[in-house]
């Protein structure tokens, strides 16, 4: 075998090797993100997750998936298309605590105008949280945009409350985690694979 014959089997394998490592599982606080996910028929990569904590207490895990990974809120907030933001309770958080965290996330990453203006899709996700009702330890709750649908949440494998419109409202709500003012910013830099 030439060296260059050599030198390209090296390669071909350290590139396998490579892919193998990426599409792994993440673990974190003993929950796994899978690499890939299928939303409204689209399969979508999992670009990173991240831990949640409030004070000393640690509250939820979750993952970011989307049509393209990158390395920078700003390309994910402006990537269109099927996404999805995956959370694990690490506690139990009743529906308004929660509704109320993320309004306030909401609140925190728009000007006070584009916050009303979003003010009935609000609504609708308050209503579609208190639908979930209380956010048990253990529980796997989904906030999905499909395209042409809109964004819906999922908990326990089924659809809560209604179908949000627009696809800007989906990315308004993923601001909540990796806008400007993140509700965690160690969980934004694990959302955006950093």
């Amino acid at each position: 075998m030439s060296n260059l014959a050599v030198r390209l089997v090296a390669a071909s394998v350290l590139a396998v090797a490579a892919m193998a490592a990426t599409a792994q599982p993440v673990e974190i606080e003993g929950v796994k993100f899978e690499p890939t996910a299928q939303v409204g028929g689209t399969t979508l990569q999992l670009n990173g997750a991240g831990l949640r904590t409030r004070a000393i207490f640690k509250v939820y895990v979750a993952g970011l998936y989307v049509p393209q990974k990158a390395n920078d809120a700003a390309a994910l907030l402006a990537q269109k298309g099927a996404r999805r933001v995956a959370i694990t309770m690490l506690r139990n958080v009743d529906a308004e605590t929660f509704a109320g965290a993320l309004n306030d996330g909401l609140r925190d990453n728009h000007t006070e105008a584009q916050f009303n203006s979003l003010k009935p899709q609000i609504d609708a996700l308050n209503a579609n949280l208190k639908a979930v009702g209380e956010a048990k330890k253990g529980a796997v709750i989904l906030f999905e945009f499909i395209p042409g649908t809109g964004t819906r949440v999922m908990e326990g494998g089924q659809p809560r409350g209604t179908v949000i419109p627009g696809e800007d409202f989906f990315t308004a709500v993923l601001r909540i985690w990796i806008g400007d003012k993140p509700v965690d910013g160690s969980l934004k830099k694990g959302l955006v694979g950093g």
